[in-house]
């Protein structure tokens, strides 16, 4: 037991590291970077085909803005802020366009199935969809 607790409070600090707000601030974003990944491999083991989903754009963003947030106010360093500068923008891209596909998604008047856009019959009970929601 007290070898546990010196490999957990080694220096008086929790694993040897000096915990602090910014601190915090970073290990967040990099625990939503790897939780993305997470996300990511368990929706497409789900489907059995390649899936990324909203949530995988949202924690990339979490996890961009924490670490550019980190890097500029407390590591202020040069590398590290230019590494996470611009890699927000895919990431809000790929939510806005994602948004947008879903806002173009069809319902069915006769049996109220959602469609993709492109749908010209309703998958669901056959019906032609009216080109006003096309």
């Amino acid at each position: 037991m007290d070898t546990l607790q010196n490999l957990l409070f080694h220096g008086g600090n929790f694993l040897g590291i000096e915990w602090h707000g910014w601190k915090i601030i970073g290990w967040l974003g990099n625990v939503a970077f790897t939780a993305r990944f997470l996300v990511q491999w368990r929706a497409t083991e789900k489907r059995k085909e390649v899936v990324v989903p909203p949530v995988f754009w949202w924690l990339s963003l979490a996890g961009s803005w924490l670490l550019l947030s980190y890097a500029l106010f407390y590591r202020q360093d040069s590398v590290f802020i230019f590494a996470n500068l611009f890699n927000w923008i895919p990431y809000a891209r790929n939510l806005i366009i994602h948004r947008r596909h879903l806002k173009a998604h069809m319902q069915c008047p006769a049996c109220s199935k959602v469609n993709p856009p492109q749908a010209k019959h309703c998958m669901e009970c056959g019906q032609r969809l009216p080109v006003e929601l096309r």
